[in-house]
């Protein structure tokens, strides 16, 4: 059998060198990449966010990068990003006891159940909305894990709120602040919410007035304040008069710089949810390649979709704010991965609060394999055997297969190369647990790619290279 034949087209992307080398059927296989474009610019790599008719748009950027207004001190290594992905996979798929009740007395007011959540340290892009009126910047993670939205509140004192660059929301300075009171259906809606068990604060003579929220996170962050309604600014122009967030009177652990949390979740209390008469409940995000660009969140679905390939979505069993889809394929330059169906079963949660996809054990073992063989040319650095990370010292280009994954429907997506692929020089998967067990599509794998939450058709969808 004859081998095959090679062409390869060299390409300059933003002063990259970039060569993409397909089989002599034409079919892309492997590219070639200047080792410039694994490190990160010191400089922000800003583009307008487009503007469409019935959408509302806002710029979003990774808050370890140059284009966040604070830089967040914590940026994790491939190490601590593989640890934080972990404990954030582990926890959403364990099935971890919903209503374990902690009361809490905050200055002899409030007497609120606890909920254990997910995990705030491990999310790494950030929006920048107003919040009030006068309308006040807010920078807030992304999260499509959570769905109860807050940020941290005045007055509050430093042993009580974590630091953040910008001044904290004052209620009184907004007019059109509201605390929701405990007996408005909204607050029954939050109380009668398993996954919440939040209760009402206690005003001065005894009676219950105003709805109160606390959520825990699995990497040890908390916050507790009073559920409130204010006007939400999305984009120039574009006002939610009516937004439901918990503004934050107390927190603690592992926090910095930002100033607190958009959940993008299924339930009642989300963004989505709430907007979804004007929205229609779709929302999609586009993430940058690399920390020194810019992306966008918008909500609404554009007119036409054609540019989009779409899987199936469905809830994740009685959790319904995940979103999850089943993975079918998986192939690394060009070739397609033997790995049995049952192996994949259990469904994957598209989490952009993740970093790294978490695999069950045989398709992260054969994904693993196949890699380290495409990319033997290169040594491996000496690490956890679970690692696979690369010294790139000396290669002004290294030559990266293409890995793609294909979802029900025979829906093929091609990862970013070099980005959504490796981070820090490392593969960017990790192993979940037994094969069966299901799994989370993190963060580095979405990179480029407009992610289209279509809820109400029940389906996700895909298009590349949209930033």
């Amino acid at each position: 059998m004859a081998s095959p034949v090679f062409l390869c087209i060299l390409l300059v992307i933003f002063g990259s060198y970039l060569s993409i080398c397909a089989a002599g059927d034409g079919k892309q296989s492997f590219v070639v990449v200047s080792t410039r474009s694994f490190q990160t610019e010191d400089v922000c790599s800003t583009s307008t966010v487009t503007s469409w008719p019935n959408r509302a748009a806002a710029p979003l950027v990774h808050r370890h990068g140059p284009c966040a207004k604070s830089q967040s001190t914590d940026k994790p290594s491939f190490t601590e990003a593989l640890h934080r992905s972990r404990v954030r996979a582990d926890y959403i798929m364990s099935k971890a006891p919903r209503g374990t009740t902690v009361q809490e007395q905050d200055e002899g007011k409030v007497s609120i159940p606890a909920y254990l959540g997910t995990s705030v340290d491990s999310q790494e892009y950030v929006v920048t909305l107003g919040l009030g009126t006068p309308a006040v910047e807010q920078v807030v993670l992304l999260d499509t894990g959570s769905y109860l939205s807050w940020v941290q509140c005045a007055p509050c004192n430093s042993s009580d709120c974590y630091p953040q660059k910008d001044p904290l929301f004052d209620p009184r300075k907004s007019s059109t602040y509201a605390p929701i009171s405990c007996g408005s259906d909204v607050c029954k809606i939050l109380q009668s919410d398993d996954k919440l068990n939040n209760g009402c604060s206690m005003n001065g003579n005894g009676t219950q007035s105003q709805c109160g929220y606390r959520v825990e996170y699995g990497g040890g962050s908390k916050t507790s304040g009073v559920y409130s309604n204010e006007a939400l600014t999305l984009a120039p122009g574009i006002v939610i008069k009516d937004f439901h967030f918990g503004c934050g009177y107390k927190q603690g652990g592992p926090n910095d710089k930002f100033d607190g949390l958009l959940g993008l979740g299924r339930a009642p209390e989300s963004l989505p949810v709430q907007t979804s008469a004007v929205y229609g409940g779709s929302f999609s995000y586009c993430l940058p390649p690399v920390s020194s660009g810019t992306g966008f969140l918008a909500l609404g679905a554009p007119s036409n979709t054609s540019a989009f390939s779409f899987t199936s979505m469905t809830p994740l069993m009685d959790y319904a704010t995940f979103y999850v889809v089943e993975l079918t394929g998986i192939s690394v330059g060009g070739k397609q991965l033997h790995i049995p169906r049952k192996a994949l079963e259990g469904g994957m949660i598209v989490d952009c609060g993740n970093i790294i996809t978490q695999l069950p054990t045989t398709p992260h073992a054969k994904l693993q394999s196949a890699f380290r063989a495409a990319m033997a040319a290169y040594p491996l650095v000496p690490s956890d055997p679970d690692e696979t990370c690369y010294n790139f010292t000396g290669y002004s280009n290294v030559t990266v297969p293409k890995v793609a994954l294909t979802f029900s429907g025979g829906v093929t997506i091609d990862l970013d190369v070099p980005n959504g692929v490796l981070l820090d020089g490392c593969l960017a998967f990790a192993e979940s647990g037994p094969d069966g067990y299901g799994g989370t599509i993190g963060n580095v794998q979405m990179r480029t790619s407009e992610m289209l939450y279509d809820v109400r058709g029940g389906r996700l969808g895909f298009r590349a290279g949209a930033c």
